[in-house]
């Protein structure tokens, strides 16, 4: 049971059965070096309510402070999640366990303190810190040394000289956080994506920095960096950093370093006090103009070099401070064409960005392993950009980014205050006087963070709307300020700014259910332009996930009353059901006999939308007319126990959303058309691919073919061109309503490159574009897909095998379909579980969800970390639409 934060104390401490836990541990004592120029992070907090502490702020923030009772915190904690790890609450992931956190503990503020020791203060020292939510008071050793009204907003970033203060041994670093509220401050909020965090995320969620340094501090180095374009032949560097001279004499400072195998070298003068830019050109030096330079790609389009800056500035031969920064060498664009739709170009070379919208952990608890393992899979499906609707991540986030190849697009977000003065009627504040220099900060911190990692596409300074002339003078005058490199968009929505002009993005949804030929049309969310967000909504988790977060009787539910309110989808009235949804899936398939009927059943209409909606921008990006430019699927991922809006859940499994996208996006593929019954070759690889032969089949449900054709001699043009194969015939003679069409292409040997299998009907879905809102075009009639229910069950045989090495493990399963008739195997999945039946996440498979036809087989592999299993021994899990569950070893 939860513990009121706000109970009677009777010394100070908190009261229940967790205290002995706080009190054993005590956050680590930092240990700060002596070296110019090191940069240490602070390794945690003691948390504590301010309703609960009566002590002074000086007292607080001295050493030796007892905090008694006091909850431990890592070095980036919002105040719940530090209480989720001591053990306060029940896991919000589960259930409603989150509705019962009390949101007014939230309501005061909270003290963060912790400890570092100091041996040589002849140093300077200064406290480096961004990512406080809302604002805080900072002290240090019993003084304060910036008030909330300066330290307010989630980005600013504050560089507190505190020299003066610090003494050697023990010292004490305390802020007092005030609360957060994403409709009054610059901070981050949730809207409808999930259940608000009952803290509304307050706390410290990035580094606070210890950095020590001399009398001279080197400050902002960065490269600007210029590629030509289109012969990638040579690249120019100019590098850039601020000179700072802290003390109260004049001084002269060598700067010296490195970059791309230049040595750079200036001598300063700096007065009392005095900030310089120190700036090396090619001008100056030759050798910064690079011939054949390593040119960064997105993954799939070549490599990802990165080169390294290193600076040190020295005084009378003696080091005083020292920068190092890493970062790429690229060119984007982003030009409008024809039809206004922003157009990316990287490296001279046009790219559709396919990509997914990113969810931080709804407490912001940031795990490295956790956020990489999510960007591989992104990866795996295909895509090439991650959005980020504010919530925009640490440093090491975008390191992976870099190393991975992955295009990220940041920006602020929409429906709080960061939208407040241009939204209209929705929520947000509007901006007093005191917010300008807020946001200003929080665009000219972003953007020095931000520059020199070569994956960032682009930043939108808006999401829903774009600023008014004034925010868009400041955010514009902040980004020139840092040489803000790649280009900048007003807002994610059609929607233009005075100086940037029309964004060239679409945001008209959907976000709800709607058939998969509705992305074939070129209108509202369908394939042309670029879609900012959108996708046809709830995404049911496997049963395996379900059973993590729901009760029973919520399971119950699920299936059993299709309009009810469901806690883990969305607090908002749009989207609190799974009404339309439900109806669809219903409607096609047929109602739902149970719980797992309808998972699996979920899982088909989930596989068919999501793969229809990439292969209608896959295929419409080469367009003459209105061709795709990008596609967000909304989301990639949630940051909590979630029924919608995600490719991947929250623990990594993957389910018919996944492995549709998979499927769509893979580099050479052949896919079937909603619109118009053609098959084409959409080719994503760099070449053209041919010659290819393509054999489209038409089945019955029992498997009976009605209709073969072959063509051979195709041949499709790289940069992601597609080739028109043939057409289907309106109507094929003894075809029954639901029927299934198998795409199979093949190379020059005969070796199968891709294969596709579509399950159809004689009777078309019907949307009513009349009645389309922001958030769906309702369907007046739906697909009969009920001919799939009456498919003959189909034994599928499987043996699998297991090799590891170096924390890895590889695992091979042969299936094949052994049924005697002509059913097919619709939709076989494979899971790798331990002894328990747990599965192994995460898991990159080389295929999955395959359907075989009798005879048939397919060979896949799966591949994770060995640790995952958990000490046991690897076993597969078999099942599918009409396949017989069973589970075979792995060994």
């Amino acid at each position: 049971m939860a513990l009121g934060l706000l109970c009677p104390l009777a010394s100070g401490a908190w009261a229940g059965p967790h205290d002995a836990t706080a009190a054993r541990h005590r956050p680590p004592v930092t240990r700060v070096p002596a070296a110019a120029g090191t940069d240490t992070p602070l390794s945690g907090y003691a948390i504590q309510s301010a309703a609960k502490v009566s002590d002074s702020p000086a007292a607080v923030s001295s050493p030796g402070y007892h905090a008694a009772g006091w909850y431990p915190a890592g070095p980036r904690s919002t105040v719940l999640a530090a209480l989720l790890a001591a053990g306060v609450y029940a896991d919000p992931f589960f259930s409603t366990n989150q509705r019962k956190i009390p949101a007014a503990d939230f309501g005061v503020p909270w003290w963060y303190r912790t400890d570092f020791t100091v041996t040589d203060t002849s140093r300077r020292t200064y406290l480096d810190f961004s990512g406080v939510i809302s604002a805080a008071d900072v002290y240090v050793n019993g003084h304060r040394v910036a008030s909330a009204k300066d330290v307010t907003g989630a980005y600013t970033r504050h560089e507190l000289d505190i020299t003066a203060l610090v003494r050697p041994g023990t010292n004490t670093v305390a802020f007092r956080v005030l609360p957060n509220d994403p409709t009054r401050q610059l901070t981050m909020g949730w809207l409808d994506w999930l259940q608000p965090p009952p803290d509304a995320n307050m706390g410290i969620v990035r580094d606070v920095r210890l950095r020590r340094g001399g009398q001279v501090a080197l400050r902002d180095a960065h490269v600007l960096t210029r590629l030509d374009v289109p012969s990638l032949a040579t690249a120019d560097l100019t590098v850039e950093a601020r000179v700072r001279n802290d003390s109260g004499a004049p001084v002269t400072a060598e700067i010296t370093g490195s970059v791309a195998g230049n040595t750079l070298r200036r001598t300063v003068q700096l007065a009392p006090h005095e900030t310089t830019t120190v700036t090396f050109t090619p001008a100056d030096v030759p050798g910064l103009h690079l011939t054949s330079p390593r040119v960064w790609w997105p993954a799939g389009l070549g490599d990802q070099p990165l080169y390294d800056l290193d600076l040190t500035a020295s005084v009378l031969g003696t080091v005083s401070d020292t920068a190092h920064e890493r970062f790429g060498i690229r060119d984007v664009r982003a030009p409008l064409n024809a039809d206004g739709a922003r157009a990316y170009r990287i490296n001279g070379r046009g790219l559709l960005i396919k990509g997914g919208g990113w969810s931080p952990d709804e407490f912001l608890r940031w795990d490295r392993t956790y956020a990489e393992d999510r960007l591989k899979y992104a990866l795996d499906l295909g895509l090439n950009t991650i959005r980020l609707e504010g919530h925009i991540e640490p440093d090491e986030f975008f390191d992976l980014a870099d190393r991975h190849g992955l295009l990220t697009l940041p920006g602020w977000e929409c429906c709080d205050k960061w939208e407040g003065q241009v939204n209209g009627g929705e929520l947000g504040e509007r901006w007093s006087a005191a917010d300008y220099p807020v946001a200003k900060a929080s665009m000219a911190a972003e953007a020095a963070r931000l520059r020199n990692h070569p994956s960032v596409l682009s930043f939108l300074i808006g999401s829903d709307f774009a600023p008014d002339a004034t925010i868009e003078r400041l955010y514009l005058d902040a980004l020139t300020a840092a040489d803000w490199p790649a280009p900048v968009v007003p807002a994610a929505s059609d929607k233009s700014s005075p100086r940037l002009g029309r964004s060239g993005m679409k945001m008209t949804g959907p976000y709800d259910w709607v058939p998969p030929a509705y992305w074939y049309a070129k209108r509202e969310g369908g394939a042309t332009g670029f879609n900012s967000e959108t996708s046809a909504g709830p995404d049911i988790p496997t049963l395996d996930t379900l059973r993590r977060m729901l009760t029973p009787a919520e399971l119950d539910t699920l299936w059993k009353d299709p309009r009810a309110r469901q806690y883990h989808r969305s607090p908002s009235a749009t989207f609190g059901t799974l009404g339309i949804h439900n109806a669809a899936l219903a409607g096609r398939y047929g109602a739902p006999r149970d719980l797992a009927d309808y998972v699996r059943k979920a899982q088909l209409l989930q596989y068919e939308n999501v793969r229809a909606q990439f292969e209608a921008y896959g295929r419409a990006a080469t367009d003459a007319s209105k061709p795709a430019t990008g596609l967000v699927y909304w989301m990639l991922n949630s940051g909590w126990t979630s029924l919608h809006w995600q490719l991947t859940d929250r623990y990594l499994d993957q389910g018919g959303a996944y492995f549709g996208a998979k499927k769509a996006n893979e580099p050479l593929h052949v896919q079937y058309s909603y619109d118009d019954r053609s098959v084409v070759v959409v080719n994503n690889r760099r070449s053209t691919a041919g010659p290819l032969t393509a054999r489209v089949t038409l089945f019955t449900t029992d498997g009976t073919p009605r209709y073969d054709r072959t063509v051979s001699g195709v041949r499709v043009p790289g940069g992601g061109a597609h080739s028109s194969v043939l057409t289907l015939p309106a109507s094929v003679d003894k075809l029954t309503p639901t029927y299934l069409a198998r795409l199979v292409l093949s190379d020059a040997t005969g070796r199968e490159v891709s294969r596709n299998v579509y399950w159809l009907s004689t009777r078309p879905d019907t949307l009513d574009w009349a009645r389309t809102d922001w958030y769906h075009t309702p369907t007046t009639s739906h697909a009969d897909l009920t001919g799939l229910d009456r498919m003959a069950r189909v034994p599928v045989a499987a043996t699998a095998a297991t090799v590891s090495a170096n924390g890895t493990s590889t695992t091979t399963v042969t299936l094949r379909n052994e049924g005697r008739g002509r059913t097919p195997s619709l939709l076989t999945d494979l899971h790798v579980v331990d002894a328990s039946g747990v599965p192994v996440l995460p898991v990159r498979w080389s295929d999955n969800q395959v359907t075989l036809w009798p005879g048939e087989t397919a060979t896949l592999t799966a591949v994770y970390r060995t640790a995952d299993l958990r000490g046991s021994a690897p076993r597969v899990r078999v099942s599918g639409w009409n396949t017989p569950a069973r589970t075979v070893p792995a060994p």
